[in-house]
């Protein structure tokens, strides 16, 4: 089997409201190319970037290989995700059957908001619970985090578990530690970063676990950095992702420590990322805590619904390769180039 060619989709699909009222250029400042990897077989497979990603100088690259000889086990991003696809389908098998043992029939998915006022939060997250999600991230700010998580909660009803993203700015222990005790009281599952740990260090994340008890989730990649964070006894969990290896390995040290962890293969991506990662986190034990898969928050997936979440979850596909196949009349409604 060989690859003859590569077919590129450059889209910009807007998002859902209210997430398109505050990022109303994201969708076209960092449109999303989507690749179709053909073979002489006959078979195809699907890939997909990251936000404002472009596979224009690796495509000549890929003509002419095997992907049956490829070490796909350890391909991540797009072109691992077609690769997946093509020897899955030409073997019969779903994808995440290249990638170990199952674990998961169906995976958590969370409810996501950006940043916006807590009114808004609050309307979200009354309809995240209508929706049937358990938990909702938001990407939290210090100056409204305590109203927002209040408002949500009188919207949504004490259950509805709350992960709180500052991206590092809640800046200092000190008001980190201040906003938690203020939080306490509420459902919330983690916050995720609230100061930097290149900063302050991971002690500083360890005092912050000592003084209060609210769940730390540093969101980390590198496998060494997790390996620090653990030996400080600076997190309850984590957030990471990448390949199906990648994520396998760094899941399997926070298992080792007795920790769950939760999944960011692609962030705000679209149906062909969401499906790679739903396939990757069917084969992670320990990813217990609802992903960041969030193909579902853009007006359209362009996999025509497959993978949209049914009471907080998503059902891992059971057919060959990644499972799903590009809706090419939404492709061409969107595309850009």
């Amino acid at each position: 089997m060989k690859i003859t060619k590569v077919e590129q989709f450059v889209v910009a699909v807007p998002h859902i409201e209210p997430i398109q009222k505050h990022r109303p250029q994201d969708y076209t400042d960092r449109p999303i190319s989507i690749i179709k990897v053909h073979t002489d077989e006959g078979i195809y497979g699907l890939g997909e970037s990251g936000r404002g990603g472009r596979f224009d100088d690796a495509i000549e690259k890929w003509i002419g290989l095997d992907p049956m000889t490829l070490k796909w086990q350890d391909l991540g991003g797009g072109f691992g995700s077609a690769i997946f696809d093509i020897v899955g389908k030409a073997l019969g098998i779903p994808a995440h059957k290249l990638m170990g043992a199952q674990h998961w029939e169906e995976v958590p998915v969370g409810y996501w908001s950006c940043p916006m006022e807590p009114e808004e939060f609050a309307a979200e997250a009354e309809k995240g619970v209508k929706l049937g999600f358990k938990t909702h991230k938001l990407k939290a700010r210090p100056w409204n985090i305590v109203e927002t998580v209040r408002l949500m909660t009188e919207a949504a009803g004490p259950d509805y578990g709350i992960i709180v993203d500052p991206n590092f700015t809640f800046e200092t222990p000190e008001e980190s530690i201040r906003l938690a005790h203020e939080l306490e009281k509420y459902n919330i599952e983690a916050f995720e970063d609230p100061f930097s740990y290149e900063e302050y260090g991971w002690d500083s994340y360890h005092q912050f676990r000592q003084q209060t008890n609210i769940p730390l989730a540093p969101h980390l990649y590198d496998p060494k950095k997790i390996l620090e964070a653990i030996k400080a006894d600076a997190a309850d969990m984590f957030n990471t992702g990448g390949g199906p290896s990648h994520a396998s390995n760094n899941a399997g040290i926070a298992e080792a420590a007795g920790m769950p962890v939760w999944l960011q293969v692609t962030g705000l991506g679209l149906g062909v990322s969401g499906a790679f990662a739903t396939h990757v986190h069917a084969v992670i034990k320990n990813a217990t805590i609802p992903s960041d898969s969030l193909h579902f928050v853009r007006e359209n997936d362009l996999i025509y619904g497959a993978l949209t979440p049914k009471d907080g979850f998503v059902k891992v596909p059971t057919t060959p390769g990644l499972g799903v196949e590009l809706d090419m009349g939404a492709v061409e409604k969107y595309r850009v180039a």
